[in-house]
């Protein structure tokens, strides 16, 4: 018996959602360790903060790429709310074209930094920097195929879940 698609889906959100979530607690209790040591125990410990320190920037690069969604995004709107859907497709399909382009000719490069890391070991848990940086692939593929998307329904007339104010304002004064 296999799983229905939606259930697949949901699924794969709940972890990618909770990836952030355990390196979060990951970093606190690093944090926790690292306070102790140094102010009871008198014996600082220097593998807490590489752990904080990749923890944080797996959550950041991971949770907007992977695990964040288009209506949790911030966005300045005072332009964007004041003219018409057909003019809001038009501004979201040419940032989506922006993006892309950025993202993809940066990507070469990127592949070439990570892929070039992996010479150089962390001092305290001697995990490689390619291992460590390799989310910055992942968020730089994931944001191109997300803003791939956002142009595709943009040039479709498609809608998306948050796509104007209106939408944000019930969201917002709702809850």
């Amino acid at each position: 018996m296999t799983m229905p698609r939606h259930r697949w889906t949901t699924l794969a959100r709940h972890l990618a959602e909770a990836v952030p979530a355990v390196l979060l607690a990951a970093m606190f209790l690093s944090f926790i360790v690292q306070v102790f040591m140094r102010y009871v125990m008198n014996d600082p410990v220097g593998w807490t903060v590489e752990v904080c320190v990749i923890s944080w920037l797996w959550i950041l690069l991971w949770g907007q790429s992977v695990a964040a969604r288009e209506e949790d995004e911030i966005r300045f709107d005072i332009v964007y709310g004041s003219v018409s859907p057909r003019t809001r497709r038009v501004f979201r399909a040419l940032f989506a074209i922006f993006l892309v382009v950025v993202y993809a000719v940066s990507l070469p490069a990127l592949w070439d930094f990570v892929t070039f890391m992996r010479v150089q070991k962390t001092s305290y848990l001697d995990i490689r920097f390619n291992w460590v940086y390799s989310i910055a692939l992942v968020f730089s593929a994931v944001t191109i195929l997300r803003y791939v998307r956002i142009l595709w329904t943009a040039l479709t007339g498609r809608e998306e879940a948050a796509a104007g104010p209106e939408v944000a304002a019930r969201k917002d004064f709702s809850e």
